[in-house]
C-alpha cells in the first residue's frame, strides 16, 4: 500500500519554523513582552466586560466610594476596590482599564496615520527622485527639527482655533490621532526613501519597467514588499512613543478630556494628590503607562534585532 501523501504545513507552522520564529522562541524578554502586550491590548478591548464599573457612567459612580485606598474596604458602603478609588468614587481598575483603551486606540491609529503617509512620501520620493525627491525630504528635515510634541501642540492650537468650542471635547479624539499621526511620519519617509533607492536599481525592477508596468505598479507590487521590514520596526517602536506622546499631551491638558480620561489623564489627576497621601491615585496609572511602553519597547528592539542579520 502506497503511503498517504503529506500535508504542507500550514502558514502558522512555517511562521513558528522560520528564523524569525525561532529567534521569538530563544528570548524571554520577546516573549514576555509579547505576553504583556498581549494582555494589555485584550483587557482594553474587553474593558466594558471586564471591568467592575464603566467609569464614564455618573449613574455608576458613588461619590460615598471616593478616596477607598487600594485593597480597602469604604468605611461607609463596605465596597473593597483592589487598586483603590479616586475622589469621584471612580474605580482605578475600571479607570485603568478603559484609559488603556484610549491610549492604545489612539497609539495605533496615529501610527497607522504615520505609516501611510510616510511610506507614501518615501516611495514616491525614492523611486521618482530629482526635485520631487529634494522637496519630499527638505519638508521631512524641518518636520524632524522640531520635537514630536511641538508639532502636537501646533496642530492642536489649529485646532482650537478653527474649531467651535462647542465641538471641541467631542472632536479631540480624532484630533489627537491627527496630530501625533503628523508628528512622525518623517521617520518613515527617510527609512523609505532609503530601502527604495537600493531596490529600484535592481533586476526585477528592471524588468518590470521592460514590460510595461506604470511607476505606481512597480512602487506597490514591487519594491513597497521589501521595505516592509525596516517599516516594522519603526512602527513598533513609535506605538511606545505615541502611547507616551497622548499621555503626555493629556498630562499637559491639551488632550483627552475628564470626562473621556486616558491614562495621561488619569496621571494629570492623580498629580494633584501627589503630596496628600493619596499617593495610588497618581501611581497605578503611571505604573499601567510605564510597563506598557517598556514592553512594546523591547518588543520591537526584538523586532530590530530579528530582522538584521547583522545584529544575530
Amino acid at each position: 500500500m502506497s503511503a498517504a501523501p503529506l500535508r504542507p504545513p500550514g502558514r502558522l507552522a512555517r511562521a513558528w519554523d522560520s528564523d524569525i520564529g525561532y529567534a521569538f522562541r530563544r528570548s524571554p524578554v520577546a516573549m514576555l513582552s509579547t505576553l504583556v502586550v498581549l494582555l494589555a491590548v485584550g483587557a482594553s478591548v474587553l474593558a466594558p466586560w471586564l471591568a467592575p464599573q464603566d467609569p464614564f457612567d455618573p449613574t455608576q459612580l458613588d461619590l460615598m466610594d471616593g478616596m477607598t485606598p487600594p485593597l480597602g474596604t469604604n468605611e461607609i458602603t463596605g465596597r473593597t476596590f483592589w487598586l483603590g478609588t479616586d475622589p469621584q468614587g471612580r474605580d482605578l481598575v475600571s479607570a485603568i482599564l478603559f484609559g488603556s483603551r484610549i491610549s492604545l486606540l489612539v497609539g495605533f491609529a496615529s501610527v497607522i496615520l504615520s505609516m501611510a503617509i510616510g511610506i507614501s512620501a518615501g516611495l514616491v520620493a525614492g523611486y521618482l527622485g530629482g526635485r520631487t525627491d529634494a522637496l519630499v525630504m527638505r519638508i521631512a528635515d524641518v518636520q524632524l527639527s522640531f520635537p514630536a510634541i511641538l508639532v502636537a501642540l501646533l496642530v492642536f492650537g489649529i485646532f482650537r482655533g478653527v474649531v467651535p468650542p462647542a465641538r471641541q471635547e467631542e472632536a479631540t479624539l480624532s484630533v489627537l490621532i491627527l496630530a501625533i499621526g503628523l508628528s512622525n511620519w518623517a521617520q518613515y519617509a527617510r527609512t523609505v526613501r532609503a530601502t527604495t533607492l537600493v531596490e529600484k536599481g535592481k533586476v526585477y525592477v528592471e524588468a518590470a519597467r521592460l514590460i510595461g508596468l506604470r511607476p505606481l505598479a512597480i512602487m506597490v507590487k514591487h519594491v513597497l514588499p521589501n521595505v516592509t521590514g525596516p517599516v516594522l520596526v519603526i512602527a513598533t517602536i513609535n506605538l511606545a512613543l505615541a502611547i507616551i506622546e497622548e499621555a503626555t499631551l493629556s498630562f499637559l491638558g491639551v488632550g483627552m478630556p475628564p470626562t473621556q480620561p486616558s491614562l495621561g489623564t488619569l496621571i494629570r489627576v492623580g498629580q494633584g494628590y501627589l503630596f496628600s497621601g493619596e499617593l495610588w491615585i497618581l501611581a497605578f496609572p503611571a505604573l499601567a503607562l510605564i510597563v506598557l511602553s517598556l514592553a512594546i519597547n523591547l518588543l520591537g528592539d526584538w523586532l530590530r534585532d530579528a530582522l538584521d542579520p547583522k545584529l544575530r
